[in-house]
């Protein structure tokens, strides 16, 4: 698939803090060093039980810079982002909260974020959240005040302005964050892709993760027009992997998850797993087809690396946190480097 990308000029930036010198995160510390950043995904319980979050929590600890906290994911109720992310930081690892502008408007996402800066986070990823209908309360009402565009455009108000949305001074400085964003390369229309993200980057985003990626010749064509626009100058790119489960999360991902693109070679490699295993050997099954996600995800991982543009990577276990460790020791990606 070749995708024609149209001509356009990015304005430069202006008064963004040198990289480093933004929010003083791990995460950010990394990046500005040069070294290719791991992020992972700590999906909260549908609950109130701390424990989950710190067992998760071992999981990722050593072995990525930061772990994103998901915040109502699915648009299904769990315990709050920013509560399990200071459960995170207890345990040793840094949280990256998400915040969605779904569930809140301007008012209540300054003074929840405020509030996280206290509680000693540092990272911020900033979305539009999933529609109420996927979830467990559909009939639950949008809120939309703002969307993610002008979250980020906010956040970074706040740190390099001290100001909050409405103008008014924060006092004693606003909450000094390293601000993200989300990119879905294979959404339609993808030849529009590269400019929604340039449009992320003029607002100030400091960083970006995308969603799974699968589909490495059409990632390719849009990280090159990425690079052309100047984008990936301006702000860190993080690409996101997984390791799928089996061949029905691969078809029902492709099928049924917007802006998925899993290439048909992909889910034979899956079906191919397990050849001569038989069906009723269901452990048999699922142990070759995880070996098989996490082997793709590793040579993926690999492939990525030699794109330019690309900072790091994002690996999402989804509900399968213990894969991330092993993924990134295959991948060469340990022991994560000391920054100072």
């Amino acid at each position: 698939m070749t995708v024609h990308y149209p001509k356009v000029d990015l304005p430069p930036a202006t008064d963004v803090p040198p990289l480093g010198e933004r929010s003083g995160s791990r995460l950010e510390r990394v990046l500005a060093a040069g070294h290719f950043a791991v992020t992972g995904e700590v999906g909260p319980p549908k609950g109130h039980d701390a424990e989950v979050i710190r067992r998760k929590a071992r999981l990722m600890e050593g072995c990525v810079d930061a772990a994103n906290i998901t915040d109502n994911q699915t648009a299904v109720v769990r315990m709050s982002s920013i509560a399990a992310g200071a459960i995170l930081l207890q345990e040793g690892v840094e949280p990256i909260i998400q915040m969605t502008c779904r569930d809140r408007n301007r008012l209540a996402i300054q003074a929840d974020l405020l509030g996280a800066y206290a509680l000693g986070i540092r990272n911020v990823l900033c979305l539009s959240g999933d529609h109420q209908s996927m979830g467990n309360h559909p009939g639950a009402k949008n809120v939309h005040d703002i969307d993610s565009m002008q979250l980020i455009h906010m956040l970074k108000d706040m740190r390099d302005s001290n100001a909050f949305q409405c103008g008014e001074e924060i006092k004693g400085g606003g909450p000094r964050l390293f601000v993200g964003g989300a990119a879905n390369p294979f959404a339609d229309p993808v030849e529009w892709r590269p400019y929604r993200l340039a449009k992320k980057a003029i607002a100030g985003a400091d960083f970006i993760q995308t969603q799974l990626i699968f589909d490495m010749p059409v990632f390719r064509e849009y990280m090159k027009r990425v690079v052309d626009l100047g984008v990936a100058e301006r702000l860190s790119f993080i690409a996101g992997v997984g390791p799928l489960k089996s061949t029905g999360m691969a078809r029902f991902m492709r099928q049924h998850v917007p802006g998925m693109s899993i290439p048909d070679e992909v889910v034979t490699r899956m079906e191919g797993a397990v050849a001569g295993i038989d069906k009723e050997k269901k452990e048999a099954r699922r142990d070759a087809w995880r070996a098989e996600g996490m082997k793709l995800c590793v040579e993926q991982i690999q492939e990525i690396r030699d794109i330019e543009g690309v900072a790091g990577v994002h690996i999402m276990g989804i509900e399968w946190e213990e894969a991330v460790r092993p993924i990134a020791e295959a991948a060469g990606l340990l022991p994560r480097p000391e920054v100072g």
